[in-house]
C-alpha cells in the first residue's frame, strides 16, 4: 500500500497558541509574566517544551539547563490541562486526508509530540478515527529525524515504507524523509516560517486542496 504520513504540529494543525500558553503559565508561576508572544514566537512553540523554556529564560539572562529540565514537566502538565483552547485544524486538511484514503492511500501521523498528548488532541478535534496509525515521540526508542519512526508508522498502517512520503513543516521532517530515502512535502503556511524551498523538499504545499495531485505526481 502507498502511504502518506503527516507531521501533526504546524502541519495538520496550528497548535502554537496552546503550546505558548502552556509555557507562559509556567513563566507566570515563576513570577516572570508572559515571556513568549503569539505572532512572534509561534515557530518557537513547534520546537518543543524545552526550546520554549530556553527561549523564555534567555530573555532574563544566561540559560540554566538545570532550570529548563526542572520545569519541562510543568509545561507538559499545563499543556495537557488546556490542549485545545486555541488550536485549529488547517483549512482543507481533513478533506485532503479523506481524498487520499478514497484514492487508496494509507494515512498516518508521525509526530514528536508525546503519544498520549497527540491522541488526546486528535480525539478532542474529532479526527482520531481518520488516521490508520499514529506514533508519537515516545512510541519507540527513536523519534524523528530517525527514519525508524517514519518506517514503523507506515508498517502499522499496513503500508510499504519505500512507497511512502512525509508531509511536514520543518527541517526535522525534511531530514526524516531524507534519512528514510522517501519524498517530503513541506507546507508553506505553518508557523515554522522560513524558506521551505531552501530545504529542498520534493514538493511544496501551499494549500491542502493541492495535496492529492502533488502526491500522485510523486509516483510512490
Amino acid at each position: 500500500m502507498r502511504s502518506v504520513i503527516f507531521d501533526l504540529d504546524g502541519t495538520l494543525m496550528d497548535t502554537s497558541g496552546d503550546l505558548l500558553a502552556a509555557a507562559n503559565a509556567v513563566f507566570r508561576k515563576l513570577g516572570h509574566g508572559d515571556l513568549l508572544e503569539r505572532g512572534v514566537h509561534d515557530g518557537v512553540a513547534l520546537k518543543g517544551g524545552r526550546f520554549m523554556l530556553r527561549t523564555g529564560f534567555a530573555k532574563l539572562g544566561p540559560v540554566d539547563e538545570a532550570l529548563v529540565d526542572a520545569h519541562y514537566q510543568d509545561i507538559i502538565e499545563a499543556y495537557d490541562a488546556a490542549i485545545d483552547v486555541h488550536t485549529v485544524i488547517y483549512p482543507g486538511a481533513m478533506e485532503a486526508v479523506e481524498q487520499l484514503k478514497s484514492a487508496g492511500y494509507g494515512v498516518g501521523i508521525c509526530t514528536n509530540k508525546p503519544e498520549a498528548l497527540a491522541e488526546k488532541l486528535l480525539r478532542s478535534k474529532g479526527v482520531w478515527d481518520a488516521f490508520d496509525a499514529m506514533l508519537g515521540a515516545d512510541s519507540l526508542p527513536v523519534r524523528k529525524p530517525d527514519p525508524g519512526h517514519l518506517f514503523e508508522t507506515v508498517r502499522r498502517l499496513g503500508g510499504e515504507p519505500a512507497r511512502s512520503c512525509l508531509v511536514g513543516d520543518t527541517d526535522t521532517d525534511r531530514n526524516t524523509a531524507r534519512n528514510a530515502g522517501v519524498p517530503s512535502i513541506l507546507v508553506t503556511f505553518g508557523p515554522a516560517g522560513g524558506d521551505m524551498l531552501a530545504l529542498e523538499p520534493e514538493a511544496l504545499l501551499p494549500q491542502y486542496s493541492d495535496l492529492l495531485e502533488i502526491v500522485e505526481g510523486l509516483d510512490l
